[in-house]
Formats: structure tokens, sequence, C-alpha cells
């Protein structure tokens, strides 16, 4: 019965971001997520529990403060969830696809070098439709091969290309919750030059990661009885291309968020897949959405709290913040480590986000709000491969047994170290050049 309540919740949460035009529907749907996430509290992970109560206490203070606050609040809740719902729900749909199956195997083929290139940039391929998936994914692969053949530098390496090559996402994927966030809350920033700027940086990364992995012996090229043809990857590209399109409808032509763009393009596809699943004779049906309360407390719960404390800042802070022209490009370079700093003690980086996209972004230049969006989505980015607190890093512990201050900080503490040095470089001078 908990099962049924807790899936009838989340799937509630999912109709009222979709019909988020309507009045009313943003509170119903933080309502919604409410509720499933105390439904599922008892079997919950402490940092979403401690995420969520320190949401209700945004809450109260938002009661005592101004209440008006709650309606934004809950809104940009809904939509976070929403959009985290539909990419699980498609995950779901995708994750016994007999394609993903095949790629997933294929990315073990080969030298050492060529594996871990394979890997992370297989990975962060996987995690554009995928997300969190694509770590459990290509992650349990990597499990495979401890259990099979017990812990060495091939396995070490193979699980630092997965987390890396997840922890790019959140730079370049047009439908990772970095990118919707800061799109939201840039409303002035286009994703064509979001994306144009951030991909450069992030392939600079997944490759960079070739200097910062642990030696392997030299040993014959590993093939594969069931290595993949160049059909899968062309069908799962051509689904990767269909979304992303799709997003670029709805977000232009029907002018809706890009959240809300990126939640109704992956419904499509989910949908979409239902159809030709009937008609080739399967009887597909709704993914049971029990086990997603620690998501939703982190996703719903840092939304609201980010929403809340951007709010109260910018009230207080109206018409007071007005930097000297050097002030720009230096707050811009500090962006990307103060979301690895927060990230270090546990912060998410959706409150970093929230803040400085709803602090920042209304008072930043107008025509140099590229540097601001880099720095959000390359610091989210960072923190997300870097810091042991991040999602992907905890299920990659599970999954191999490494532990995630080893796998996420500690082994790649310089190339994130490097990485934040060179973001901050950028988003500082695209400040300084297009100010």
């Amino acid at each position: 019965m908990r099962a049924l309540i807790s899936t009838v919740l989340a799937y509630s949460a999912l109709l009222a971001a979709v019909l988020a035009f309507m009045p009313g529907a943003g509170l119903l749907g933080a309502l919604a997520v409410s509720l499933a996430v105390l439904q599922g509290w008892r079997d919950m992970r402490t940092v979403p529990r401690a995420v969520f109560v320190v949401a209700g206490l945004a809450l109260v203070f938002a009661l005592g403060r101004d209440p008006s606050l709650i309606t934004g609040a809950a809104t940009n809740m809904t939509r976070l969830a929403g959009l985290v719902l539909s990419v699980l729900l498609l995950s779901s749909v995708l994750a016994g696809s007999r394609d993903l199956r095949k790629i997933s195997a294929s990315l073990f083929r080969g030298s050492p070098r060529s594996r871990y290139a394979s890997i992370s940039l297989g990975t962060a391929l996987v995690s554009i439709p995928l997300n969190f998936g694509s770590v459990a994914v290509v992650g349990s692969l990597v499990a495979e091969r401890i259990r099979n053949d017990g812990d060495s530098s091939a396995t070490r390496n193979g699980a630092l290309a997965v987390l890396r090559g997840f922890g790019v996402s959140p730079m370049w994927s047009p439908l990772s919750i970095s990118v919707a966030l800061t799109l939201t809350l840039l409303p002035g920033l286009g994703s064509g030059r979001l994306l144009s700027a951030a991909l450069p940086f992030a392939l600079l990364v997944l490759f960079a990661g070739f200097f910062w992995r642990e030696p392997e012996p030299t040993a014959a090229p590993e093939t594969l009885a069931d290595a993949t043809g160049w059909a899968s990857w062309l069908r799962f590209g051509g689904l990767i291309a269909a979304i992303c399109a799709g997003v670029f409808v709805f977000s232009q032509m029907y002018d809706m968020s890009y959240a809300r763009s990126v939640t109704m393009s992956c419904l499509s596809a989910v949908v979409a897949g239902w159809v030709l699943a009937w008609f080739g004779g399967n009887n597909p049906r709704l993914p049971n959405m029990t086990n997603i309360s620690n998501e939703l407390a982190i996703v719903g719960g840092s939304a609201f709290i980010g929403s809340i404390i951007s709010a109260v800042v910018l009230g207080e802070m109206e018409g007071m913040l007005n930097l000297p022209d050097w002030g720009w490009p230096l707050a811009a370079a500090l962006v990307p480590w103060s979301f690895f700093l927060a990230g270090l003690a546990g912060v998410n980086p959706i409150v970093m986000g929230t803040l400085a996209g709803g602090i920042l972004g209304s008072v930043w230049p107008g025509s140099a709000v590229l540097g601001l969006g880099f720095a959000m989505v390359s610091g989210w980015g960072v923190t997300a491969f870097g810091t042991p607190f991040a999602a992907n890093a905890l299920i990659m512990e599970r999954l191999t047994g490494y532990p995630a201050r080893d796998a996420s900080l500690r082994w790649s503490l310089s190339l994130s170290l490097s990485a934040l040095a060179v973001a901050s470089a950028v988003a500082a001078a695209l400040t300084v050049w297009l100010a």
C-alpha cells in the first residue's frame, strides 16, 4: 500500500509540473512532493532528510516573514521535481534497452587509454537521457569486473572514468538540472550560447583526466564477443538528438520555461516508446516510483531553500549591490569555487545554483551574463565529480565499494583544482570581454 501511495504522489507531482500554467499547480505539486518524501522518510538517507528538514524550517521562516515567498518557492520546487521525475521515468524505460546494454559493455574494449576514453565519453553521452541512471548502468559493469577479477588499477580507473564522465554532464547536457536551472534564472542567456561555451570546457576536463589516472600494466587489447556495432550507437544517438530537438521546440515555439521543456520532451519520448512497444506486441507498464524519496528530498528541498534565501537576500540588498567594473569578473571567478567548497560541506549544487542565479543574475550586466552562466555550470560539474557527497559518488561507492572520499575527492583533487582554476579564468575573461 505504501508503494502505491508513493507512486501516486510522484505521478501527481509530475502532472502538476506538466500543468504548471494552471493556477495553484505549483503549490499542489510541492505538496505532492512533500507527501512523497514523508511517505518514504523511514527508508531515506541522512543527507536528504537533513535537506528536507532545512526546507521545512525555511517554510516556517517564510510564513513568519512573508507568506508570498512560498508561492514562488513552491513553483520552483515543482518545476525541478517534475524535471527529475521525467528524466527518471525516461531512465527506467531505457534501462532495459538492448542497445544500451550493448553500448555499455562495448565501453570496456581496447587498451587502457582507449578504455578510459570510451568509458568517460560513453558515460557522458549516456548521461544525457539517463542522468544518474548512467552511473548505475556503466558503474555496474565496473562492479562486475571487481567481483570477477578483484580490485585493480583497471577497475579504479574505470570508476574514475564513470564519475568524471557523469560529472561533466552538468556542464553541457541540455537535459541536466544545472543547465535548466541556469537558463531559467538567467533568462537573457540562450541555451546555444551557454552550451557552445561549456562544451569545449567539458571535453577539456574529460581529456585532462588522462593525466590524473592510475598507471595500468600493459596488456593485450581486450575484445568482447557482444561488442556493439554502429547501429546501436546510431539509434541511441538519434534518440538523444530527438529529445534535444523536442526541448528546442517546446522552449522556442511554445514559449515554455527550459525546465518544463525538458520535462515535456522526456515525457514525449517515453510515450513514443510505449506506443512503439505496444505495436510491437508488448504491454508496457508505468514504472514504479516508490524509491525516489531521496531524489525528491534533495532536489525539491534544495530548490525550495534556494528560492526562499535568494528572495530574502534580494529584498535586503535591493539597490545596494553595485559592484565596480573589476568586481563583476572577480565575482564570476569566485562562483565555481563557491560551488565546490559548498559541495565539500554537503550543500547540494541546486542551493548554490539558485542563490548564484537568483541573486547575482538579477543585477549582472545583461551583455555579460554568459560569464555568470558558464561559471555556474562549470562549478556545478566539478562539484559533481570532485566532492564525496554528490549522489553519483555515493552510487559508485555502493556499487564498487570504493569510498566516495577516495574516488571523488582524493583521486581527483588535482584535476578538480586545475579545472576550477581554468573555469574561474574563463568565466572572468568572458565577463570582461562581453561587459
